[in-house]
């Protein structure tokens, strides 16, 4: 009976002991000003997102300009917890919710851990004045995440937001950052000439009336030094001097065609491209060019339906670089992205090498 009483103390002994040692679990991270909630913040509902809702420019500040943005994480973000960096940039007349609709990885940030910046420019077209603006954002986000826990970093953009971030993306702050660039219809490496019937569709006259002639695309400020002085264009960007993945993405209807040749793959030697399969989404995107509700062009793209988007990539590429092309079948310019093609861009992006970040650290 002594014996099996000592035993007994020794085990309570050693039980207090390893209770002792347990720590309170790491609180999880909170970035500055920006509250992390489920549902996330001014989430659109499936269909009929208000205008309301889509022209939000977002709740954070960024505390130098004073200017607002989205910022969309994991709530139960652990410190230290490696993560993909992704400032994600609207189009020319667009707005910051409406982008982190038409791109909704917002969606995705859980499962894949991701941290998204969504800036909004209230003149509506991306500048060289809001250069220090995206590049504060970016600054502070990779001082509170600390840049050996950033796995990769992405610029992606819609539109004249991706002829933006064709813009910086060689510029002397982010070539050293940014892994990746996500071009959303905003122009190729190796031109896709646009449909002849490109451009936002006029609105219908009032009776007796003529209809107004299409907008006028805008013009496009000079490339960042590093990478040449010549503007972007639609339909075809600057060819970057950095070295970044990169993965094109464009509704069908609104390019005339879609070079199999790519001056891109060739820096790399990849191999000819090739279909690795297609993604099939039975649910819609969230937004559309509501601006213009009358539109019944494909080329600029009518109202968000379910689709199929075909995946086409160079393969073996030098150093295991990431370049592609994504073809969303019968969709046009501002369609937003449904879900599953989402998903399958953002695996495509954390599959990508990474880590200048990291390796700067």
């Amino acid at each position: 009976m002594r014996h099996a009483a000592l035993r007994l103390l020794a085990l309570a002994g050693t039980s207090l002991a390893l209770a002792s040692c347990q720590t309170t679990p790491a609180a999880p991270v909170h970035f500055a000003g920006a509250d992390c909630t489920r549902p996330p913040v001014l989430h659109c509902p499936d269909e009929n997102c208000s205008g309301a809702t889509v022209t939000n420019g977002g709740p954070v500040i960024e505390p130098k300009s004073g200017r607002t943005y989205f910022l969309d994480y994991p709530c139960d973000l652990k410190p230290g917890e490696k993560v993909t960096l992704v400032l994600s940039l609207h189009g020319g007349g667009s707005y910051g919710n409406w982008q982190r609709h038409y791109f909704p990885i917002l969606d995705q940030v859980d499962k894949y851990r991701l941290v998204v910046a969504t800036p909004y420019t209230s003149t509506r077209m991306w500048a060289l004045t809001d250069d220090e603006y995206l590049r504060d954002i970016t600054s502070s986000l990779i001082d509170q995440i600390g840049a050996k826990n950033i796995k990769s970093f992405w610029l992606a953009g819609h539109s004249y937001g991706g002829m933006t971030s064709n813009r910086i993306v060689c510029s002397d702050f982010f070539k050293d950052k940014v892994d990746g660039w996500l071009s959303l219809s905003g122009g190729r490496i190796g031109p896709a000439p646009l449909a002849p019937n490109f451009g936002p569709a006029p609105a219908a006259a009032a009776p007796g009336q003529t209809a107004a002639p299409p907008a006028a695309l805008p013009a496009f400020p000079p490339i960042d030094g590093a990478n040449g002085s010549e503007p972007a264009r639609q339909g075809a960007a600057v060819t970057p001097k950095c070295d970044i993945n990169y993965i094109f993405e464009t509704g069908e209807h609104e390019v005339a065609s879609l070079p199999e040749k790519s001056p891109w793959a060739d820096k790399y030697q990849c191999g000819p491209r090739k279909s690795v399969g297609e993604v099939v989404d039975i649910k819609a995107g969230y937004v559309y060019s509501s601006s213009n509700p009358n539109s019944t062009s494909r080329a600029w793209g009518l109202k968000p339906r379910p689709g199929t988007a075909e995946v086409l990539v160079y393969g073996g590429c030098k150093g295991g670089k990431l370049v592609a092309d994504v073809v969303r079948k019968d969709k046009g310019h501002t369609e937003g992205l449904e879900p599953k093609v989402t998903e399958e861009l953002v695996k495509m992006m954390l599959a990508a090498p990474g880590g200048k970040l990291r390796s700067g650290a």
